[in-house]
C-alpha cells in the first residue's frame, strides 16, 4: 500500500524482520549501559530494562527510532506514544517529560535519536527538486509518522557504520543525508518544511525557539521577540502556543 508521496507504507508484519535487526545492533552497542553517546556525531542509543519515572529535558531537533518497547512523551499537555512502527520527530528544541512504557529484563526498551541538521534538510530539498508543500499555518513541533522500511534500513546501516570507526568520517554524512531525504518522503516531510522555509510562521517560531534557548536567564519581552520574529505581538503568541503547546513565558520556565 502506498503512502503519501507514493512512498509504501509496511504493515508492523513487513517492518518486524528489520526492526529485529536493529534491536540486536543498539542491544550490541548499549550493552548494559542505559545509553550510549556514539561515535558518529548526533546519534544516541538508549536500553532500559523496566519501565522509568517521567523525566523532564530538552529533547533537541531529532528523529526518535524504537527497536523494541514503547515510549510516551509529554508536551504541554498532550501525550506522543510511539513503539517499533513509528518514529517521533521534533522539528524543533523542545522542553519535554518522557518515560518509557514499555520494557522488561527479557525484552528490553532499544531506542535511538540522531538530531536534525535542518541546514543539510534545506538543501536537500533544493537539491532533490521535491515539490514544496504550500505555505500553512504554524504546526506542532513534534509528531508521530509512520516508519517506512527504506528509513528502517538507512538507520540499520548508520548502526553497521559503528564497526567502521575509521570510515565514520566520511561516511556517516551521506548516510545522514539519505536518512534525512527519506524523512522528507514521510508523511512528516511537509512538517520539516516549513520549518526551513524562509520567511514561513514555522520558521519564525523557530527562531524564537533558539533566541530563548540561547538567552533564557535575560527578561522575557514578548514585544520584543514578536520583533524579531517578524510578527505582531498577538499573532505571535498565538502561533508559539501552537507550536509548543505552551507559551512564551512557559517555555522560558520549563
Amino acid at each position: 500500500m502506498d503512502g503519501e508521496n507514493g512512498v509504501p507504507v509496511e504493515t508492523p508484519e513487513e517492518l518486524a524482520p528489520a526492526t529485529k535487526v536493529l534491536a540486536k545492533s543498539i542491544a550490541r552497542w548499549t550493552g548494559n549501559e542505559n545509553q550510549n553517546d556514539t561515535a558518529i556525531p548526533g546519534l544516541g542509543l538508549h536500553r532500559w530494562e523496566s519501565p522509568t519515572e517521567p523525566t523532564s529535558y530538552t529533547l533537541n531537533a531529532s528523529i526518535c527510532l524504537i527497536a523494541q518497547g514503547a515510549k510516551r512523551v509529554l508536551l504541554g499537555e498532550e501525550a506522543y506514544v510511539y513503539d517499533a512502527t513509528s518514529f517521533l520527530i521534533s522539528s524543533v528544541d523542545l522542553p519535554v517529560v518522557a518515560n518509557i512504557i514499555e520494557a522488561t529484563k527479557e525484552k528490553p526498551y532499544l531506542g535511538l535519536i540522531l538530531e536534525l541538521d535542518l541546514q543539510e534538510i534545506s538543501q536537500l530539498i533544493v537539491d532533490s527538486g521535491l515539490p514544496l508543500s504550500r505555505p500553512q499555518q504554524v504546526q506542532k513541533g513534534m509528531a508521530v509518522g509512520k516508519l517506512s522500511l527504506p528509513l528502517l534500513n538507512a538507520f540499520q546501516r548508520m548502526m553497521d557504520l559503528l564497526d567502521e570507526n575509521e570510515n565514520i568520517k566520511i561516511l556517516a554524512p551521506l548516510v545522514k543525508r539519505e536518512i534525512f531525504f527519506r524523512l522528507l518522503l514521510t508523511n512528516q516531510g511537509p512538517r520539516l518544511q516549513q520549518i526551513v522555509a524562509s520567511g514561513s510562521h514555522s520558521h519564525q517560531i523557530s527562531r524564537a525557539i533558539d533566541w530563548l534557548k540561547n538567552n533564557y536567564t535575560r527578561p522575557l519581552r514578548i514585544n520584543e521577540l514578536a520583533n524579531h520574529s517578524g510578527m505582531s505581538r498577538s499573532a505571535f503568541h498565538n502561533q508559539f502556543k501552537v507550536m509548543t503547546s505552551m507559551t512564551p513565558l512557559q517555555f522560558q520556565k520549563r
